[in-house]
């Protein structure tokens, strides 16, 4: 009944037709990498250098030629670069990182207000450093303080603790 009204006062009831999408194949070669030196506080220009690192296809690259087995790719921005190691297959080896005057996580924010409560940060720089061999990274801040006209560089990780 409901169709014969429609019908009457012109209105058209749209037809939906199915489409066959094509294939798509999800491939997570470097999630090892992401998982590694990703955490919850760690700054947006970071994370976005990091993601792009990780889901670069070597293969799709002008540079990729079978004949090699390593592959060094730079990547940029304002606030710091990333030199990233490939395999011939796009595996991600390892990664040297540097940011500078990048957020930091309230873990060292606080560890240096706590230690040096007069003093101001004016400048810091965010190392990392990434080896698939070993599964691990190393994180490090280095941090430039002053209060008044001395100044003082220290180094944490990303935890805060004082190196």
């Amino acid at each position: 009944m409901f169709l014969a009204e429609a019908m009457m006062f012109g209105f058209a009831i749209p037809a939906f037709a199915q489409q066959t999408l094509p294939e798509v194949t999800v491939t997570a070669t470097n999630y090892k990498y992401l998982k590694v030196v990703g955490g919850k506080e760690v700054a947006i220009p970071v994370e976005r250098m990091q993601r792009a690192a990780a889901a670069y296809n070597i293969k799709s690259s002008e540079y990729y030629e079978e004949d090699f087995d390593s592959y060094f790719i730079s990547f940029y921005l304002p606030e710091g670069e990333l030199l990233a190691a490939y395999d011939k297959n796009g595996k991600l080896l390892s990664t040297a990182e540097k940011y500078t005057n990048v957020k930091m996580p309230a873990a060292v924010s606080k560890a240096i207000v706590t230690r040096f409560p007069n003093w101001m940060i004016t400048k810091n720089v965010y190392l990392v450093k990434y080896f698939d061999k070993t599964g691990n990274a190393s994180k490090q801040y280095k941090v430039l303080l002053e209060n008044g006209d001395q100044r003082l560089r220290v180094k944490l990780n990303e935890n805060g603790d004082f190196l």
